[in-house]
């Protein structure tokens, strides 16, 4: 190993250490709050997860980590929305999680997450997710348009991955229309926001062992494209993608651009 690399991975470790202590201190706090909170109703729970989410972003700091927003003026907190992102990182989660605090956002998640893992499984069984089974089309499908009824009834959102899986180097992959559309088209009054995240994916390099330190994470978080119910999903879809597509070139094209007014640096 060269000497720099040496130096490099020392860093990383010497602040990963403190971090894996505080990330699992923060899920072992957190699944006993979600669990009283819920006692309370379901917006309490959503209040106690929003926190949870950001108390999750906010430990990856001692890993020097950088997040970089780019948000439209036009998303509102308290409003409903289907967010439709790209896929990095598990942590692409806890940071739409802490970013749309307000808007109480529902995932859809695979089944295998709901089981095993301090406050997030919990919350993905209980919190009103779409919980899927992967190898279970009709299963799936139904719970996706449960959430996009919540999404409607609740004043909830609802965040899908289209790529049904992460992007390990970076690399956007060919959006899975099929959840997508089901989701679009069982909430078909409510704003789509596209979402573009780069750089989530080098925080779990290593799988956790260790976390890079100083990883840049950039979020965009796009104007809310309004809907009347009777729109077009396969085309509002292939808009969204276009547009997360556009933005993670524009980074990767000019990464020394200077800040826009609109980003904001946490």
């Amino acid at each position: 190993m060269k000497p720099g690399s040496f130096m490099r991975r020392t860093v990383d470790w010497l602040f990963t250490v403190p971090f894996l202590i505080v990330f699992g201190l923060i899920l072992g706090l957190f699944d006993p709050l979600q669990r009283i909170a819920r006692l309370f109703g379901s917006r309490p729970h959503e209040i106690v997860v929003g926190l949870l989410q950001r108390g999750l972003l906010g430990a990856f700091r001692v890993c020097g980590t950088r997040l970089e927003i780019e948000r439209s003026p036009a998303v509102r907190p308290w409003t409903s929305y289907l967010v439709i992102a790209n896929h990095q990182s598990m942590f692409d989660v806890p940071i739409l999680g802490a970013l749309l605090f307000t808007n109480f956002p529902k995932y859809v998640a695979k089944r295998e997450l709901s089981r095993w893992i301090p406050s997030i499984s919990y919350n993905l069984r209980r919190g009103g997710n779409a919980v899927i089974d992967r190898q279970d089309a009709s299963q799936a499908l139904e719970a996706i348009r449960a959430l996009g009824c919540r999404v409607e009834q609740r004043g909830v959102s609802a965040v899908i991955f289209p790529e049904g899986t992460r992007a390990r180097r970076g690399t956007i992959g060919a959006f899975k229309a099929r959840g997508s559309l089901e989701l679009l088209r069982s909430a078909p009054h409510t704003a789509v926001v596209p979402v573009a995240v780069d750089g989530s994916w080098r925080l779990l390099r290593h799988n956790l062992f260790p976390v890079p330190f100083g990883v840049r994470v950039r979020v965009a978080i796009g104007a809310p494209i309004e809907r009347t119910g009777g729109d077009d999903a396969d085309r509002l879809l292939r808009r969204v993608e276009r547009e997360i597509r556009d933005t993670l070139e524009r980074w990767r094209a000019n990464t020394a651009a200077p800040a826009r007014s609109a980003r904001s640096t946490t």
